[in-house]
């Protein structure tokens, strides 16, 4: 697996966002993963948790750009990504946040099996708060 099917990874779950639709969202996340979410306090540790979450986020339209990505391909069925993003949501309102994905293939499919996202602690670009 390349950097570049790494990132492919986060590709496809910035479109399954796109498309508005928590379950597409949700069916990238492995049964027993664990979700630490942007915008939400509560650790989701399943598909209904992880689904709940996704259709208030997916509410705000959200896309994701990365901004730094470190890929790591750690076995033949384990891959992580670690970086910064920035979500842009449909009011025009904006949050960058520091995130990793590890990645597990099962059954021939790439699931994530942990997601961690989490606001940036400082202010950027002389803003006094993230919103």
């Amino acid at each position: 697996m390349t950097k570049d099917d790494i990132n492919a990874l986060f590709s496809t779950w910035n479109a399954a966002l796109a498309s508005g639709d928590p379950d597409r969202v949700t069916a990238l996340y492995a049964p027993d993963a664990v979700l630490l979410p942007t915008v939400s306090n509560q650790v989701r540790h399943n598909h209904t948790e992880i689904r709940d979450y996704f259709v208030a986020f997916l509410a705000k339209h959200p896309q994701g750009v990365i901004t730094e990505s470190n890929t790591r391909h750690l076995a033949d069925d384990l891959a992580s990504n670690s970086g910064v993003y920035t979500f842009t949501f449909g009011d025009g309102a904006q949050v960058t946040a520091r995130f990793s994905y590890l990645y597990k293939k099962n059954d021939g499919q790439w699931q994530i099996i942990e997601h961690h996202s989490s606001a940036m602690p400082e202010a950027i670009n002389g803003d006094d708060e993230h919103p």
